[in-house]
């Protein structure tokens, strides 16, 4: 009888389909290229609601589903076999993952400004683009191996390069500021350092194994053999050193410190891009990574795997959310806001992670992508407002004024240059601010709260030091949050760009709606059931389904570097006063100092100037600049690796290439002295002989011409007479 979680197989495979007609057949045909990857997301979305429905419907204990594997690679004598997995992970990032990429595929429609004479020249190809990406991730949530996974991985990673860099002809007159071109060659780089480690905790994993299938790796076998052997004769697990190397791999994918660098400039590629990235696919890959490789995680070394009590994983998480969410005040970048948000967002579910709360951190994962994806839309559609306001507003310009306005470059992400688009904009407004209030934790409206609150009170009971960070970490992001809002949407516009912005098209504000309707209602289905007065309205079957995965190896598991997650205790109404106090805190604060009166034209930032005020003007500065992260690095990476390229440079050209020059001329050198010897002497030699000759030919030719030879001729032939004359006689 046929399975339906059998569907699995085909999920990628129309994303795929389609990616590869585009360039072969539908380039020229922007409709059909973008109607031929919509409708592949859409059948994919499907497939993937059937499997998920289906996973969701299964008797308890059914999970995880294994179907029949193919013959895939073979490499001596080693084959490998490729199958599909669903477990309770899988069903979960199969619900949201087609979902949310619809929804910006048919954005990146009316972005991309299909049928008007504005339209992207590479309109098709950026298409294409899409769905490989979307391939990519749906790869490597359903196959059953990590071999797949890390391959599907490293199709994200090429994806990210191509469509980071997708406008790689714009340049910017500051030459400080990084182009398209350079953004998507440092996310490449970056993210690379993070997949080498990812590749050797392959490499040692499957040296120990002898497998990357799930079902071999994963086995309460395998895990205990892993635990129990040592590195080398050290007190380092294998577990340990395996679990290391994978999370090498979440700190680059999901741009953990200290390979946060590259997700900020990532905002140099369209918006779709962005929301595509930061919501559905690139960064929540590595999050996913550490999810499904989560009982790997769970037997591996406490002591080994903490920084100051604190669980080496959720140190990280922990670190990345306060510190990015402190950039966060300082930047004026409506996407660059957005960017170390989402930074910090991750951290916050690395954080969970680590301290062992696995299903609250797979929510988060699920509830951030869908409200996160809203916000970058959002903020799409307010930059697309603005370019053509500020393309308006030079129409109505004389010749003089355009002459001068062009002298200045235009920045259409700067909000400072916004205000007031909350009249202009009021569809991008309304859903702007619905995600604007689920990222801030907005008490039991969004779903940020919900999902957030579980990892506070995880966190609570977990580790009281990851707790506080988390905790000013949600009053920053209300904070920058309501700014966000205040210095985009209120007041009067501050521009003339933003006094003319129109709102976007409805190919745009329908998939805000539909993404804002999950914004505010996913939280609900994580209610915690102890929760007097709501608990039990809907039935909280998220942690029981999720739940169910984490209790299938046992204590296996539920361990993460000595913390037992999930643990069962009574509702704790501490946690969730305390993340509500800071998150209404920051919302609050931030609408007195940005919001009660908006920001006029001309005004400088007022954080920056209450700071400068205090002597504090050098931290702003250092917010403002990311820390210096990317200097220090131009300075102790990028420089002296340019510096060791150029040395090595002319070590070849000096050196290498010297000693060629030198061995080639010196043939050269012999070759035109044996040349010289074979002109003067060798012909020479050859020349006198013929000259000899020559002469001897001149005196014996008018021998030959002359009487001599009639003289001859009469001797001969008297000769001849005698000869016979003789034999006549002696007959």
């Amino acid at each position: 009888m046929f399975n339906l979680l059998n569907l699995a197989w085909l999920i990628p495979l129309f994303p795929f389909l389609a990616f590869v007609a585009v360039p072969l057949f539908t380039n020229r045909n922007r409709k059909l290229s973008h109607s031929l990857v919509i409708g592949a997301i859409a059948i994919a979305f499907v497939l993937s609601q059937i499997v998920f429905w289906r996973a969701v419907t299964l008797p308890e204990g059914s999970l995880p589903f294994q179907s029949q594997t193919i013959r895939w690679l073979s490499a001596g004598s080693e084959v490998f076999r490729l199958g599909v997995y669903v477990d309770p992970a899988t069903a979960v990032m199969l619900f949201m993952v087609p979902l949310v990429c619809m929804m910006i595929f048919i954005y990146s429609v009316g972005y991309m400004n299909f049928g008007t004479d504005e339209v992207d020249p590479r309109y098709s190809r950026f298409f294409a683009y899409l769905s490989l990406f979307a391939t990519g991730m749906l790869g490597m949530i359903v196959f059953d191996n990590l071999l797949a996974f890390f391959i599907f991985w490293e199709i994200m990673g090429t994806c990210s390069y191509l469509l980071i860099g997708f406008w790689y002809e714009k340049t910017y007159p500051d030459p400080n500021k990084i182009t398209p071109k350079e953004a998507g060659l440092k996310a490449f780089i970056v993210t690379k350092i993070g997949d080498l480690f990812f590749m050797l905790g392959l490499a040692v994993l499957y040296a120990v194994v002898g497998s990357l299938a799930y079902k071999d790796i994963f086995s309460p076998e395998t895990l205990s053999r892993l635990a129990e052997m040592k590195l080398m004769g050290t007190q380092v697990s294998i577990a340990t050193v395996v679990a290391l190397l994978l999370f090498g791999g979440t700190v680059g994918k999901s741009a953990q410190f200290p390979l946060h660098v590259w997700l900020p400039d990532a905002m140099e590629g369209p918006t779709p891009v962005s929301a595509l990235i930061h919501a559905a696919t690139m960064v929540s890959a590595g999050v996913f990574l550490v999810v499904r490789a989560f009982p790997i995680f769970s037997v591996a070394d406490p002591s080994t795997l903490a920084v100051g009590g604190i669980p080496f994983v959720a140190f990280i998480g922990a670190l990345t959310a306060f510190g990015s969410s402190i950039i966060a005040v300082a930047q004026d970048d409506i996407k660059g806001v957005l960017a170390f948000s989402t930074i910090s967002q991750l951290g916050y579910m690395i954080a969970a992670l680590g301290i062992g709360a696995f299903v609250a951190g797979v929510f988060h994962l699920i509830t951030h992508a869908f409200f996160k994806a809203l916000l970058f839309l959002s903020s799409g559609s307010v930059i697309h407002g603005m370019e053509h306001g500020h393309h308006h507003a030079h129409h109505e310009h004389d010749a003089e004024e355009h002459a001068e306005d062009a002298a200045h470059w235009f920045n259409p992400n700067d909000m400072m240059g916004m205000g007031g688009l909350a009249r202009r904009m009021p569809r991008t407004f309304v859903a702007f601010l619905i995600g604007g209030l689920a990222l801030s934790g907005f008490p039991l409206l969004t779903a940020g709260f919900w999902s957030k609150d579980e990892i506070l009170a995880q966190a609570w009971t977990g580790n009281q030091v990851v707790f506080w960070t988390l905790a000013i970490a949600a009053g920053l992001t209300a904070f920058y949050t309501a700014r966000q809002l205040c210095l985009t949407f209120s007041g009067e516009p501050r521009t003339e760009a933003a006094r003319h912005a129109p709102e976007s098209v409805p190919s745009m504000t329908v998939p805000l709606m539909i993404l804002s309707a999950f914004a505010i209602t996913l939280g609900w289905a994580g209610i915690p059931e102890d929760m007097p007065g709501l608990g039990g309205l809907i039935p909280n079957w998220f942690h029981h389904f999720v739940g169910s995965m984490v209790a299938e190896n046992g204590e296996h598991a539920v361990r993460v570097a000595g913390h037992l997650a999930e643990a069962a205790h009574g509702f704790d109404w501490m946690p969730m006063f305390l993340g509500s106090l800071f998150g209404l805190g920051g919302l609050l604060l931030g609408w007195l100092v940005y919001g009660w009166k908006p920001l006029r034209a001309g005004e400088p930032d007022r954080v920056e100037a209450a700071m400068s005020k205090v002597g504090l003007g050098w931290l702003h500065r250092a917010m403002r600049h990311r820390f210096y992260f990317d200097e220090l690095y131009r300075a102790i990476f990028v420089r002296p690796a340019i510096w060791f390229s150029e040395a090595f440079s002319d070590f070849d050209h000096y050196v290498v290439d010297g000693l060629v020059n030198l061995a080639g001329n010196i043939g050269r050198w012999l070759s035109e002295r044996w040349s010289e010897f074979d002109a003067v002497i060798v012909d020479g030699i050859v020349n006198g002989v013929g000259v000899v000759v020559q002469a001897l030919g001149g005196f014996i030719r008018p021998i030959q011409n002359g009487k001599v030879q009639s003289y001859l001729w009469v001797a001969s032939l008297t000769v001849l007479v005698l000869v016979v004359a003789f034999f006549i006689l002696q007959i």
